[in-house]
């Protein structure tokens, strides 16, 4: 894509007389100030940049009104095409920004809104080689700089898009090695984070066992500091480990804790969920009447977030169900039901995994997190 503004490159055979020139005029003081303000001001248009997908956000428009018109973009259309046209020397700065050494806090901050903007733009996974080597970078900083909580958060970010890319065993030593970090820097986020992903790792490559216990120490430290959606979760997590190796008691009590815990903190969505899973597991343990009473009552809370997709995967269940108690009239009526709710092309959710099957598990997914920087 061409720019329709004016782009300068400086050919390779001037760098070293240009370079030259500068050591022999300008002084090493007023060198670095000129590289602070360009980072500076890159900074600030890729705040601008991010912000302005933004428009559901009264703070980002206010933010965005706030700065000179130089660093605003007319619409988010023109500020990707600034992303994608500018990509490669923004690239380069930052990697020049970090083997200067010389003005760390801007490069941390320079990456940090470099990963916001080309996520908010691109979205993660097209994204993802780039962000693997801005990544890398905050890992150098943050060592070289002992920021441990920093390296914390660039390890698991690293972790999530080798996981996303099917490399799980690097994923699980970087998992490992940012609860390390975590641990150093006194960061429950990090460590909580740090021990579920790790569950999630060892799940993906088959060990159920570890995997419930990585996810019941994250469980541990969630209960002691009293967040209950992410217990509640981990109680999911826990259960599914538990189904995959077959331990159907113990899944069911996962999920009924799960159930419970969506239900106290009045989350409908995640309470419907939840009692499709326990009904699920149900029906795997052989208990076909339990499980038809709990999918009638996950398709009415399901009924109540307005979860169509969910809504039609429960009338499937509840037909199979009814097909193996022998009542086909009513299984064609509920087949019936999630014909009208989803026409004629029927699909679970994601939500609504097949029975387990080890070798097509999902990647432990987690939201790209970026180094800690001011906006």
């Amino acid at each position: 894509m061409e720019s329709p503004l004016p782009q300068y490159e400086v050919p390779a055979c001037l760098h070293p007389l240009l370079k030259s020139l500068a050591e022999s005029q300008d002084r090493p003081a007023e060198l670095q100030l000129a590289r602070a303000r360009m980072l500076e001001r890159t900074v600030r248009l890729l705040q601008s940049c991010r912000a302005i997908t933004e428009t559901d956000s009264p703070e980002a428009r206010e933010k965005l009104q706030g700065m000179p018109r130089s660093l605003r973009f007319p619409s988010p259309r023109a500020a990707e095409d600034w992303l994608r046209i500018r990509r490669p020397a923004l690239l380069a700065s930052a990697r020049l920004a970090v083997a200067d050494g010389e003005l760390d806090t801007l490069a941390r901050r320079l990456m940090s809104q470099l990963v916001r903007a080309m996520v908010a733009h691109f979205g993660t996974q097209a994204a993802a080689p780039d962000l693997y080597g801005i990544h890398r970078l905050v890992l150098d900083v943050a060592e070289r700089r002992e920021l441990p909580r920093e390296k914390a958060a660039a390890l698991l970010n690293l972790g999530d898009l080798d996981a996303q890319t099917g490399r799980t065993a690097d994923a699980l030593a970087r998992y490992r090695s940012a609860l390390d970090a975590g641990r150093q820097a006194n960061d429950p986020y990090a460590t909580g984070r740090a021990m579920e992903s790790v569950g999630g790792a060892h799940l993906e490559l088959g060990d159920y066992d570890r995997a419930a216990d990585w996810f019941g120490r994250a469980l541990a430290q969630r209960l002691a500091r009293d967040e209950r959606v992410d217990a509640a979760r981990l109680y999911g997590r826990i259960a599914a480990a538990h189904t995959y190796a077959g331990r159907y008691g113990e899944a069911l009590r996962g999920w009924r804790a799960a159930v419970a815990g969506y239900r106290k903190e009045g989350d409908v969505a995640a309470h419907a969920r939840a009692l499709s899973e326990l009904a699920r597991v149900q029906e795997y343990a052989g208990r076909p009447e339990e499980s038809l009473r709990t999918c009638q009552e996950a398709v009415e809370w399901a009924r109540r977030a307005e979860d169509v997709r969910l809504q039609a995967a429960l009338q499937l269940r509840l037909a199979d169900t009814l097909d193996h108690l022998g009542d086909p009239t009513a299984a064609a009526l509920h087949r019936g039901a999630a014909e009208r709710l989803l026409g004629e092309e029927v699909a679970e959710p994601e939500t609504e995994p097949e029975r387990p099957d080890p070798s097509k598990q999902d990647a432990d997914a987690c939201e790209i997190r970026s180094t800690p920087a001011e906006d």
